[in-house]
């Protein structure tokens, strides 16, 4: 038997038990995290204030003998639009979060709060509802499948990282809006600036070659290798010029996003609209990049002929790269493929560190830091604060991307697994230093030109793995469900056959 005259014991639990989620309620409400970031009309409602004072209410209204059926229910309302007020402070710091970054531990704090809130409701109707049997019933079920859910690690990971890679899938979406050309105007833009991408890499090519005849241990070769890669990216992206591959995991969100309206007809044409202009501007970066970094390195390793008498590369070091990138060869498409990986995950990375940035204000603490100020002056400060919020992701994709190439290989070496990058443009780049080692006699060479047809097949995996994991990604960041494949597979044939030039040129 209960205790407290007129309860059963299992209704004196359920009240203690709502005590107790109020309690968590309004101390979540009052940590200065979540504070912090609630708008200021949620604040000044002061939600949290009086919820205990409300639990306290209802209580009073329950365990009264003889109970008021009219004061239980009106304690009960007060309480209802005391949790619904609370809910809605909560949702207004999401609100925060989508505009100045996403931090797991304040999602997982957001997620206990929302449903404490939730299992309080649910308690209330047990005591309430005219069929408690049936709500009990429901909650008893609710708590099962939590405590099989709270078992599960790829369950919490899922449930509190979704908004940080909603996130992260955004800032790349909006990065990967400028690398999608829709124009004559905007094509032309794109190959001249592959171009000087193609020009850049060149000279990583020879950087690269001087490097390997150092003879260093595998390892400091692998970061030095990624220190100039990562040099050379920094360099592309602060003269505006661009690199072909790194593109498409930055554009597939972009397209990801536009995925989530596809119910009428014209919506699809839309998205094939921007599926042709995304393909054309990945053919105009391919090819302003292989297009300059063959005649670059050419040029180049003439130059060191002339000067020195020996080409850029020996003949040796020539069939080692006729040999790695043989279209025979089982592991140059395998290789290719690997480096999509290490593209996507650059793209990774380059949208959690722009989270990362924002979340911490590192823009404000450069603009106002003190002693920032005081040695760059305030108009100084303030334009390099306002650089590097613009150019963040920029350098973690780039530094992250360079390393990679450079170190992923040896480590992975260490431990016996063979995977090595492939990347169009650097590949291309060296096998035009090798194709000039051995001069005109090079064109001659069956070899030169089974790696010439390897080149295409190597763009094409860089591309399309890196694309597939990121848009991957982000539909179900944004959470774009039930797309029609079928639909969307026959308007893109039916534009093909329509305008096939249209996915190359501008037409």
């Amino acid at each position: 038997p209960s205790p407290t005259p007129g309860l059963t014991l299992w209704q004196r639990e359920v009240l203690e038990a709502i005590n107790h989620c109020a309690t968590q309620i309004r101390a979540a409400g009052f940590s200065a995290e979540l504070r912090q970031r609630m708008s200021a009309p949620a604040r000044e409602m002061q939600p949290f204030h009086d919820i205990g004072r409300d639990v306290e209410n209802f209580r009073a209204a329950f365990m009264e003998t003889p109970r008021e059926p009219q004061a239980v229910e009106a304690a009960a309302a007060r309480l209802r639009e005391r949790l619904e007020a609370c809910r809605h402070a909560t949702t207004s710091v999401y609100s925060h979060l989508n505009e100045h970054g996403v931090s797991t531990g304040l999602v997982f704090m957001l997620r206990q709060l929302r449903e404490r809130v939730l299992r309080t409701r649910e308690l209330m109707d047990c005591l309430l509802s005219a069929q408690p049997r049936s709500s009990t019933a429901r909650l008893v079920a609710r708590l099962a499948a939590l405590g099989q859910e709270r078992r599960s690690l790829r369950a919490l990971v899922a449930s509190n990282s979704s908004l940080l890679a909603a996130k992260i899938t955004e800032r790349s979406a909006e990065t990967g809006e400028r690398y999608i050309t829709r124009s004559p105007a905007e094509y032309r833009d794109m190959l001249m600036r592959a171009a000087g991408g193609g020009a850049a890499t060149a000279v990583t090519t020879l950087l690269k070659f001087a490097l390997a005849s150092l003879g260093l241990a595998a390892f400091w070769g692998g970061f030095w290798a990624g220190l100039m890669y990562a040099a050379s990216f920094v360099f592309i992206q602060l003269m505006h010029w661009t690199l072909a591959t790194k593109q498409p995991a930055m554009t597939a969100p972009a397209m990801a996003a536009k995925l989530g309206d596809l119910g009428a007809q014209e919506r699809v044409e839309e998205f094939v609209d921007e599926v042709t202009h995304l393909v054309r501007s990945q053919v105009a970066a391919v090819a302003g990049n292989v297009g300059m970094v063959v005649p670059c390195v050419v040029l180049i390793s003439l130059a060191i002929q002339a000067a020195s008498g020996q080409p850029m590369i020996t003949r040796e070091q020539a069939d080692y790269v006729f040999h790695s990138l043989h279209l025979l060869n089982p592991t140059t498409l395998l290789f290719a493929a690997f480096t999509g990986v290490l593209l996507f995950a650059s793209s990774l990375i380059a949208g959690w560190t722009e989270n990362w940035f924002v979340l911490n204000r590192l823009d404000s603490a450069l603009r106002y830091n003190p002693r920032i100020t005081g040695w760059l002056g305030n108009d100084r400060a303030a334009r390099w604060a306002s650089f590097m919020r613009t150019n963040i992701s920029g350098f973690a994709s780039n530094i992250s991307l360079g390393f990679m190439l450079g170190l992923v290989p040896p480590v992975l070496a260490f431990f016996s697994i063979g995977l090595e990058a492939r990347h169009v443009t650097l590949s291309t780049g060296q096998l035009a230093a090798a194709a000039a080692a051995y001069g005109p006699d090079a064109l001659r060479m069956s070899t030169l030109w089974w790696c010439v047809a390897a080149i295409p097949l190597i763009g094409v995996l860089n591309l399309s793995v890196s694309f597939y994991f990121a848009f991957r990604l982000a539909l179900r960041a944004h959470s774009v469900t039930g797309v029609n494949r079928a639909r969307i597979r026959d308007a893109l044939l039916a534009r093909w056959r329509q305008r096939a030039l249209s996915f190359f040129l501008p037409v």
